[in-house]
């Protein structure tokens, strides 16, 4: 090791990993977890300001809409750069620097949050906050290039929903702030991050590494994007991750416009949704570890049209009850599809990768292949899905605009989600010609 770059990285060599890649892969996934974790509260950080924004600023619901939308796109954008950012600048040293980044839209934004500041003004620094959003790209690339195949599944789904649970996180501390200091004290948010944004940039420098085996591997993302395979996963991520984040930033203006509740009441429930479906991803992986993730993923797919189905029944009937825990549920069987979508990805190559060794090819070479590869779709894929968030967060402001509900932004959802379950099972799933394309051994994709 020079300079935290590591020369020799063989994860697949049983003996390497037991002996030296387990501990370091765990210490670089730990701190890894800590720094996406910041950056995905600093990327939902306006689904918590919105609460605050009462009548002395002016706002309208589709204003609200607007600033939880801009966010979204922007952090979709900024996942492509950042995932080359990994093979350029080396995992740890990004790590550092994209941290570090997240204190320009923090401290901006304390500047300028009090009434009177311009629509336009808060539309900048919320695509200024966005930037946490490529966070996600580039810590789920380097955390694949450590692991083993095996171990893909859990360690992604562990990485992801350890960053995942920023978002409910600080709407965690939005509703103490809401509930200690009132609805006119939304700097406080602000202070509470900005040392642990600092302690996350001071924590990658100290305990995380760089891989010299990806370094320099900016060519691989124009590799992936001529597989088929690539614009599937992408849009099934588009469902899962895309409903995440998306009803992460919508779900408590939702409450509050469709249903009457106060900033408070909004703030006590829609934590809730994002802190299970964070909790939900490594279960995913797991899961997919074991039943393989085409199953798995299917299966969320047709739970969360069901999941939709009730919100648009409790919506016509005015049910809170109903509409909350359908909305939850939903929020877990987006945990669940995000990680096992991540174990499909890593699969797909080693898939490709041992049938070019049984073909004669160099078993090193194809391995590293299929680790860059399954790095830049992961990329690729995290970008294309979150924006779906922005998909969603447009429909409900248009839903609400036209119906002043959400029932027809629910409807064009399930219309989606139907899509979702029949592309999972006519490309992975149906029998025998997907099947037997994606079949690992004793484990499916």
């Amino acid at each position: 090791m020079k300079n935290r770059w590591i020369e020799y990285w063989a994860p697949e060599d049983k003996t390497f990993w037991e002996t030296t890649g387990k501990g370091i892969a765990r210490r670089n996934l730990w701190f890894s977890v800590f720094a996406e974790h910041i950056g995905f509260s600093i990327w939902t950080l306006w689904s918590v300001i919105v609460l605050f924004m009462g009548p002395a600023y002016g706002f309208s619901a589709a204003d609200k809409f607007l600033l939880v939308s801009t966010p979204t796109l922007v952090g979709a954008i900024m996942r492509l750069p950042y995932t080359f950012a990994v093979a350029k600048f080396g995992g740890r040293n990004w790590t550092i620097f994209s941290a570090g980044l997240l204190l320009v839209p923090t401290v901006l934004t304390a500047i300028v949050l009090h009434p009177g500041t311009s629509l336009g003004t808060f539309v900048l620094m919320a695509a200024l906050g966005g930037v946490g959003g490529g966070n996600f790209a580039s810590s789920m690339t380097n955390i694949n290039t450590f692991y083993p195949e095996r171990y893909k599944g859990w360690a992604l789904g562990l990485n992801a929903g350890g960053g995942n649970l920023g978002v409910a996180v600080i709407q965690l501390v939005g509703l103490l702030v809401i509930g200690t200091a009132g609805a006119t004290a939304p700097r406080l948010v602000l202070y509470i991050y900005l040392p642990l944004i600092v302690i996350a940039a001071l924590c990658a420098a100290l305990f995380m590494d760089n891989l010299a085996t990806v370094r320099g591997d900016t060519k691989a993302m124009r590799e992936v994007v001529r597989y088929g395979h690539t614009w599937v996963m992408s849009l099934l991520y588009v469902g899962t991750f895309g409903s995440f984040i998306g009803y992460s930033f919508a779900f408590g203006l939702v409450l509050q416009n469709q249903f009457g509740r106060t900033p408070l009441q909004a703030a006590a429930v829609t934590f809730l949704g994002p802190l299970l479906g964070s909790l939900a991803r490594p279960l995913g992986g797991r899961l997919s570890d074991r039943l393989g993730g085409g199953r798995v993923t299917f299966a969320t797919f047709g739970l969360m049209a069901l999941a939709t189905v009730v919100l648009v029944l409790a919506s016509s009937t005015d049910s809170l009850v109903l509409f909350t825990v359908a909305f939850i549920a939903l929020f877990v069987l987006t945990g669940i599809g995000n990680g096992s979508t991540y174990k499909m990805i890593p699969a797909i190559f080693q898939v490709k990768a041992r049938a070019a060794i049984d073909l004669g090819g160099d078993e090193a070479a194809e391995l590293l292949k299929a680790r860059r590869l399954s790095g830049a779709l992961i990329g690729l894929a995290g970008a294309i899905g979150a924006l779906g968030g922005l998909f969603i967060n447009l429909a409900f402001r248009q839903s609400f605009a036209d119906a002043h509900s959400g029932i027809p932004a629910f409807v064009g959802f399930l219309v989606f989600y139907g899509v979702c379950v029949g592309v999972t099972w006519a490309v992975y799933l149906r029998k025998p010609a997907a099947r037997a394309q994606v079949a690992l051994a004793g484990a499916e994709v």
